[in-house]
């Protein structure tokens, strides 16, 4: 074990999933999403999920965002055991502890950026202004636009800000690039970037581009419900770096 290595493993976790698994019922079908993942996710770390359509990278980020229930296996935020927790205490964990940003961007076309974003704001406990939000995803000068008024990813990054302004520990980030062309995705990985260095979250960044891979600290990699491999990268790429 690299010096490296050791001192992660020294930090408790802050994220920390065990036996995992997911399935789905439809009639007499039953569809296994997860398999058994176990996994360890340490706080300030930016981790890469990859995989094929179908290996579950989806259905475990929605688990250990509280947005779904595991079948069996348990995952822990901290000392809280989230596989215990009712709908009402795992909506109090999404909202206090949790940023969430999707391929699509889902924002409400009759509210301006700064608007959308204080959606998020007026639930949290301890939210930035919306503006603050905005300002560090590199839209300062684009507060009072509605979505229409926004290129693509110009309103992924209004969804990223909207993400961030309740400060979560945790950014979950679904294939944020999966909708832009090169260039804009770039823009949109330098913000998650940016968002990662200056306010310490543990981010975890699904995608099935591994070149985006490479500006993360630990790649895992799922396939048929299982992680098949998991690797550190010992050099981190910028995001302003990547070409695909």
């Amino acid at each position: 074990m690299t010096l490296e290595n050791s001192k992660v493993h020294e930090v408790e976790p802050a994220l920390r999933a065990r036996d995992l698994t997911k399935v789905y019922k439809t009639g007499e079908v039953e569809v296994h999403a997860l398999r058994g993942v176990s996994l360890e996710l340490y706080p300030a770390d930016m981790v890469a999920l990859l995989g094929p359509s179908g290996s579950g990278k989806s259905t475990l980020l929605n688990i250990l965002g509280g947005l779904d229930q595991a079948s069996s296996g348990d995952a822990w935020f901290g000392s809280r055991h989230l596989t215990d927790l009712d709908d009402r205490a795992l909506t109090q964990y999404r909202r206090a502890h949790v940023g969430f940003v999707f391929q699509f961007y889902n924002l409400i076309p009759s509210l301006t950026a700064t608007e959308n974003v204080a959606l998020v704001t007026e639930i949290s406990p301890d939210p930035m202004a919306a503006e603050d939000a905005l300002e560090i995803v590199g839209l300062g000068e684009r507060l009072h636009h509605f979505p229409a008024q926004l290129s693509g990813g110009e309103q992924q990054r209004v969804a990223i800000a909207r993400a961030i302004a309740k400060r979560p520990e945790l950014m979950l980030c679904d294939e944020p690039t999966g909708a832009l062309d090169s260039q804009t995705g770039i823009l949109v990985l330098e913000a998650i970037e940016r968002i990662h260095a200056e306010l310490n979250t543990t981010t975890v960044l699904i995608t099935h581009n591994a070149v985006i891979a490479d500006m993360t600290d630990r790649v895992l990699v799922m396939g048929d419900g299982h992680i098949v491999e998991e690797h550190r990268n010992t050099t981190k790429s910028r995001a302003r770096d990547l070409h695909w």
